[in-house]
């Protein structure tokens, strides 16, 4: 059984790679079920959830990321901020301070150097300006 910090990574891998091949998430999240490998409830979920609000999720990174747009960012940045997203204005059992952080750490370990600083920059604001600062 994956924890939440296992399951996110799970859901940032099947999202990458449904990126990258412009298959359906979900579908994705079922070809690896098939497979034997394991995704938890907690992944299907947010695969789910970022497949559901993907428009309004990539609008909210085109809007608060100073002088990128969407398609510039990398594919695995551009999947751990969609996560993230997800998780500030759709999972309300996730704290935003949790879902910031473990963005950020996600983008310490799997992406560029200055990716995580890049990270941070964006959902601190989408955090700020649409949840408010009693939410973080």
């Amino acid at each position: 059984m994956a924890n939440r910090r296992e399951a996110r990574r799970i859901a940032v891998d099947i999202l990458y790679q449904a990126d990258l091949t412009g298959a359906a998430p979900v579908g994705v999240a079922r070809g690896w079920a098939e497979a034997g490998r394991e995704v938890p409830s907690f992944s299907r979920d947010l695969v789910a959830s970022v497949a559901d609000h993907l428009p309004e999720i990539d609008l909210l990174l085109a809007q608060h990321s100073e002088g990128w747009t969407v398609a510039r960012m990398t594919a695995l940045d551009r999947t751990i901020l969609r996560v993230a997203v997800c998780e500030l204005l759709w999972q309300d059992d996730v704290p935003d301070s949790v879902a910031i952080s473990e963005a950020v750490e996600a983008a310490a370990e799997l992406s560029a150097e200055d990716a995580k600083g890049f990270v941070n920059g964006i959902l601190g604001r989408i955090s700020r300006e649409e949840r408010g600062p009693a939410s973080t």
